[in-house]
């Protein structure tokens, strides 16, 4: 018996729901000259059982790579066309396959992919993404990687020089396009050869495949893998500083400890002005003859005890704004903190550009065991008696070490966002907030440990 001109590879894990239809979809095709290879991935389910109430042959694979399982899968059929099709995929008519393999008339064409279009039943999320993904336009490809192995044919020879990629756990069919393009090849997608598919390219919401997608497709499409974003740049943007100041402040040495945070504020390149919100002329004129702003002296209303620090931000974010200073982002710093590490500020800016957040704070990492009191009970939150290697560690937020976040919460008396980035500190001096005798002692002896480590 001569060999068959088009084999179709179908891979399998538990598909038992989804591989009668599929193959009972293939096998009435009016073009007749195909095999059927079925890798299969250890089912424990009846798909074989069901696969083989069809005249298929299968092949056991133990170690799933979604490349290696193809590359298994060619070796082991004889087509001349080979065929990858997704055991929940179900042809939408009996000349898909005609249509599929018809684009090979062009020889430049390296492999050819199908429309799949959603079940009834598939999320509205899923048939969105079916609906805009595959379109009704027949399109040659000449640089774009696109292509999907769920409903598509590759050329024998051309797998035969280049195979694919064993080592990625997803789009390794993209990832093959794109490497055939950079041969000079063509891809074509052919939207009347049609599959029904009842989820989504994305894997239903899968956020770890699609970070891992992501990744690989921004390798793709940028040039020597550097894939241009889009990002906000943190020096054409409008960036204060606020530092609370309540009276005087903590003295050390006859100088207000605040002159720490407004050094290192008014050296961060990203921060385009200070402003010192205090209560106090003394300290205003301090500040100001280091270099800060004084936009105001705060109503002694918002210095008692009992308000809230985010009331006096909210307070004062107001009054900057009725002046017309409007920031892009704001720095939240109190000038408690002696001991900032070099560039935290930046590190921090950074962190909420690239990574879209509302507020982005550092935060110190802790294994002892801890505790919170709750409702007249102590809960414990750490991971409980095991090897640190093991811990997850609890993370403290040092938020009056420094927050980058944005007005608009301020306006609302909080300083954090719904989504919160972390930066974690691994300097042991940065924690330490200055407001007691013995924390200037300490502040001291921990300045005097720094010069001699110079």
């Amino acid at each position: 018996m001569p060999d068959p001109t088009i084999s179709i590879v179908i891979r399998t894990q538990n598909e038992e729901r989804w591989v009668s239809p599929c193959l009972q979809a293939v096998f009435d095709q009016e073009y007749k000259d195909f095999e059927v290879v079925i890798v299969d991935n250890q089912s424990t389910d009846a798909t074989v059982a069901k696969a083989q109430q069809f005249p298929v042959r299968v092949v056991t694979i133990e170690e799933y790579q979604p490349g290696r399982a193809l590359n298994v899968g060619f070796k082991a059929c004889a087509g001349r066309y080979v065929v990858c099709l997704s055991a929940h995929c179900i042809p939408a008519d009996s000349v898909w396959l005609e249509r599929l393999v018809a684009g090979f008339e062009d020889e430049n064409i390296a492999g050819v992919y199908g429309r799949q279009q959603p079940m009834t039943f598939s999320s509205p999320e899923d048939k969105r993404d079916l609906l805009i993904t595959f379109g009704l336009d027949r399109r040659i490809q000449e640089r774009d990687p696109f292509f999907h192995n769920a409903n598509s044919v590759i050329r024998r020879d051309v797998w035969e020089q280049i195979p694919f990629d064993e080592t990625v756990t997803n789009i390794e069919d993209r990832i093959w396009a794109g490497r055939v393009l950079g041969q000079g090849y063509k891809i074509l997608y052919e939207p009347e050869a049609s599959v029904y598919h009842y989820h989504g390219i994305h894997q239903r919401g899968n956020e770890k495949r699609a970070r891992t997608t992501v990744q690989v497709l921004e390798h793709l499409h940028g040039e020597d893998g550097d894939y241009d974003h889009g990002l906000l740049d943190a020096q054409k943007l409008r960036i204060a500083a606020l530092v609370p100041v309540k009276g005087i402040g903590v003295v050390a040495d006859g100088c207000p400890v605040l002159q720490h945070t407004l050094e290192h504020a008014l050296t961060c390149r990203h921060i385009d002005e200070t402003f010192v919100l205090t209560d106090c002329e003394e300290t205003a004129d301090f500040a100001q003859s280091r270099g800060a702003t004084i936009p105001f002296l705060r109503e002694p209303a918002y210095s008692k005890d009992h308000v809230d620090l985010n009331a006096v931000y909210a307070y004062c974010i107001q009054k900057m704004e009725e002046q017309g200073f409007y920031a892009d982002l704001v720095v939240a710093m109190e000038p408690t903190y002696p001991f900032r590490p070099a560039g935290l500020i930046e590190d921090l800016i950074a962190q909420l550009l690239t990574g879209g957040y509302d507020s982005v704070l550092p935060v110190r990492t802790e294994y002892n065991s801890c505790w919170i009191d709750e409702d007249e009970e102590r809960t414990r939150i750490d991971t409980g008696d095991i090897p640190r290697y093991l811990k997850t560690p609890v993370m403290v937020g040092l938020k009056g070490l420094a927050c980058v976040t944005h007005p608009e919460f301020m306006r609302d008396g909080r300083l954090l966002g719904d989504s919160v980035g972390l930066v974690q500190i691994d300097d042991p001096y940065a924690a330490l907030e200055v407001r007691t005798e013995r924390d200037i002692a300490l502040m001291e002896l921990m300045q005097q440990t720094r010069e001699l480590a110079e």
